[in-house]
């Protein structure tokens, strides 16, 4: 039987029995991410996404200056603060759809809302495109370019990107 393990970080309550659910390659940032997801949305493996991207709507729910750094190739940026469900009007509902964030919070909350309003598929990637660029999968900038720039978000958040570079402005 596993051991749950209790933990206050950052004022974030944190149970360990969750954390194994999707993997990510820090076991600290899985124990982060335990405490800070609901997990009330399907959710979606780094791993095995990046295996066939082809078939995939990617869509970027942070903000527009941290889009504009990188973001998965062919992302369609939406917000976050500002979203507006108009912005999905191209995009069947039966289009599987992978929203990400930093690190899945964000993307969390647009995903449940996409299941609300019928997008069958919507699933949020686990660990955000800090974990997409921890695995070594690919971004690119502004001008679909391959980048290592990738937003931190802030100097707090930004702990959990361990590889690429970490752009804050």
């Amino acid at each position: 039987m596993a051991k749950t393990i209790y933990l206050i970080v950052a004022g974030i309550f944190l149970n360990t029995a969750s954390a194994a659910a999707q993997d990510v390659e820090s076991r600290t940032y899985s124990i982060m991410l335990s405490g800070l997801l609901s997990r009330t949305v399907p959710e979606a493996d780094v791993i095995e996404t990046a295996k066939d991207t082809q078939n995939m709507v990617f869509l970027d729910a942070r903000e527009k200056a941290e889009f504009d750094v990188s973001h998965i190739k062919n992302a369609v940026w939406i917000g976050y603060d500002d979203f507006k469900m108009n912005r999905l009007d191209s995009i069947s509902k039966d289009a599987e759809i992978i929203v990400y964030c930093s690190v899945g919070y964000r993307s969390e909350k647009i995903t449940q809302k996409l299941q609300e309003a019928g997008f069958k598929n919507a699933k949020n990637l686990y660990g955000g495109i800090f974990e997409w660029v921890n695995q070594d999968q690919e971004v690119v900038n502004s001008a679909n370019q391959p980048t290592q720039k990738v937003h931190g978000f802030d100097k707090f958040w930004g702990v959990w990107l361990k590889k690429g570079e970490k752009v804050y402005d």
